[in-house]
């Protein structure tokens, strides 16, 4: 094409956005604050998503939490979440609350299986499952500051993200910026300092401050995220929606850049709503059951084993 002829459908000055209004906010109704999130999205009806299985035998319900536990790792592992061998999940044991399990060190998280998870103490000692590797020195430190402090926290995730990584250089909170986004509203905090390689018991701590009594995730600055969950399957799922939103984050920061795309936030009102339907427990844990399903049908079960 001649340069000629793109002049005649290409705009001759630098592109930018049409001038729009700010934005009326209408009066919105939320429905459905009567139900549990789950039967919420279940359409309200009988007939509805499962919650977390209840368990009367200790034995079945550890093998099903090391099985969900596997999922999430082959999970990231499809979702691109290995850096070598940083990264990390507990587990705190359903009977002996004083020891949590984690993955061994140096093995690919999309070959993890069950079996595969070391049990240790919150003093550091190697009590069950598999002993022929040993666990992440940082993993351990990071995990049993947040088990001490955390007695209702019964899971806890830990990787170096990309999107995580990059969006935890600023220091920053994600904002209110999308639906997914408000499953942290007021409910994740910052570490907003560096130290280095966790290998002191005191940097496990710091980090543990950081999270907080209450919230369900902390952005580690120049390092990555942490997400904690009362299963393995609600803190995995909150894992990967923070990821995106940090994704989604950098993508608005860049697009914002001059001044011509301002950002609109959501509001508190609209944001909290969606945080207490979005937001509860049961509701992540069957968000994470898709990506359960998926892992089944690819692996054909093997991270059960």
């Amino acid at each position: 094409m001649a340069p000629t002829a793109t002049a005649d459908i290409m705009p001759t000055g630098p592109i930018t956005s049409k001038s729009v209004q700010p934005p009326v906010e209408q009066k919105h109704h939320h429905g459905m604050e009567d139900k549990t999130p789950l039967q919420a999205i279940s359409h309200g009806s009988d007939v509805m998503l499962p919650g977390v299985p209840k368990f009367d035998d200790m034995e079945a319900q550890r093998q099903w939490q090391l099985e969900h536990m596997a999922a999430a790792f082959r999970h990231w592992s499809r979702e691109g979440y290995v850096e070598g061998i940083s990264g990390h999940i507990s587990v705190r044991d359903p009977e002996h609350h004083e020891v949590f399990w984690t993955n061994p060190l140096g093995v690919h998280f999309g070959l993890l299986k069950a079996s595969d998870m070391i049990a240790v103490n919150l003093e550091g000692k190697v009590v069950g499952g598999n002993r022929s590797r040993c666990a992440n020195a940082a993993g351990f430190l990071i995990h049993s500051a947040v088990h001490k402090a955390r007695p209702d926290v019964h899971a806890v995730c830990h990787a170096h993200t990309v999107y995580g990584k990059a969006w935890s250089c600023f220091g920053r909170p994600v904002e209110m910026l999308t639906q997914d986004a408000c499953k942290f509203y007021n409910a994740h905090s910052v570490y907003n300092s560096y130290g280095g390689t966790v290998l002191a018991a005191e940097e496990g701590d710091l980090i543990a401050q950081a999270l907080g009594p209450t919230n369900k995730a902390c952005i580690l600055r120049n390092h990555g995220l942490l997400t904690v969950g009362g299963t393995v399957d609600e803190a995995a799922f909150l894992f990967t929606s923070l990821e995106h939103a940090c994704q989604t984050q950098l993508l608005a920061e860049a697009a914002s850049q001059g001044g011509n795309l301002p950002k609109i936030l959501i509001t508190d009102e609209e944001a909290d709503y969606v945080f207490r339907m979005e937001s509860d427990p049961e509701a992540c844990y069957a968000e994470f059951q898709a990506y359960y399903d998926w892992e089944m049908y690819h692996s054909k079960g093997d991270f059960k084993n």
